[in-house]
């Protein structure tokens, strides 16, 4: 907080003037003391143009090494500092370095996150895609060394490599795919289309991989008409595509997803539901974080990139909708993300 005490250079140079003229009214009437219309008039002069001397000099010497400082820290670029005049009041100048100071506070803080997630970034990437080109690199190594010669051997090594290609083609894509998202450079094909029929067709697809786990894929009732919405639909296909298979991945034996749609006046929200291990609280700031899992172990034998989330995130976001979480240890997770309704009658 600025003092008080701060330095006023009119103050100063009224009190510099003052002392000034009644130093000169001694000086000058040293013999004769008393009190005279002319002594007045000159000490008043004297002091008049003290004060206009001592004010010039204050701000050629001064206020101009202020209007520097203002003009090296940039403030006519931050809209917290208003700098169309230059207060002559130190206080006001004080406020603004405040402010300014508070400002670049802020922006080196941000900097630091950005700069510590950067890392954490490059090296979520380079381990994401070390793992399948090292498996590559010893199926390859394992058949120039003669293992090539037994059928059966080339044959399963061929088949592990396929995989691991498989797996890294797929975290290329999405790189690919959320760096646009990023950037903006993706354009969303905005139509409208039955977001039921949508999820009865995820249904159909992610039915044999939910088989594997008992998990049954239902709605959460029966929906006769149609529910249309205005979105992207292959972009949403993707969202719940991924939340439901995040579901089935992470969602009990003998489990269920369930997935349910609730209407307002403007808009459809969208809800997958299951029974599976949850989420701790602590996990849930980074849910939606580029390669952060849950259960790192379980995460990649389930295959996929890591960016599944992140990648919902951007898709719910580039629609200008929000996406929700809800979940519960050893209860199960909830998935929800709004769209507009159809205009389309």
């Amino acid at each position: 907080m600025p003092s008080e005490n701060n330095f006023n250079p009119y103050k100063f140079s009224l009190l510099s003037s003052l002392y000034i003229s009644i130093g000169s009214y001694f000086v000058i009437n040293y013999n004769d003391l008393t009190i005279s219309l002319k002594s007045v008039l000159v000490s008043f002069i004297i002091f008049i143009v003290s004060f206009l001397i001592i004010q010039l000099r204050v701000k050629k010497l001064f206020f101009e090494r202020v209007r520097q400082i203002y003009k090296d820290l940039e403030f006519e670029s931050d809209s917290l500092i208003q700098t169309s005049v230059i207060d002559s009041d130190m206080n006001s100048f004080a406020k603004d370095l405040e402010e300014f100071v508070k400002l670049k506070r802020s922006e080196i803080e941000s900097l630091k996150k950005e700069d510590l997630y950067r890392k954490e970034f490059v090296g979520n990437v380079a381990h994401e895609l070390k793992t399948p080109l090292f498996s590559i690199e010893g199926y390859i190594s394992n058949l120039l060394d003669g293992a090539m010669d037994d059928k059966e051997l080339l044959k399963k090594y061929l088949k592990r490599a396929e995989k691991s290609v498989d797996r890294l083609t797929y975290i290329i894509k999405d790189l690919d795919l959320i760096t646009q998202l990023e950037s903006s450079t993706l354009k969303l094909q905005i139509t409208s289309f039955d977001i039921v029929k949508l999820a009865e067709e995820i249904i159909e697809d992610l039915e044999i991989s939910a088989s594997k786990k008992n998990i049954k894929i239902i709605f959460n009732k029966i929906y006769d008409n149609e529910i249309l919405v205005d979105a992207d639909k292959n972009r949403i296909e993707q969202v719940l595509t991924n939340l439901v298979t995040n579901s089935i991945n992470y969602g009990s034996e003998k489990g269920t997803t369930e997935i349910s749609f609730e209407s307002d006046e403007e808009n459809i929200m969208i809800k997958v539901n299951d029974n599976g291990e949850g989420i701790s609280e602590e996990n849930m700031p980074r849910l939606f974080q580029r390669f952060f899992r849950v259960d790192i172990s379980r995460s990649r034998s389930q295959g996929g990139s890591g960016l599944g989330l992140a990648i919902v995130k951007h898709i719910i976001d580039a629609h200008n909708e929000n996406i929700y979480v809800q979940s519960t240890v050893g209860i199960g997770s909830e998935f929800s993300f709004s769209l507009k309704k159809s205009k389309v009658l």
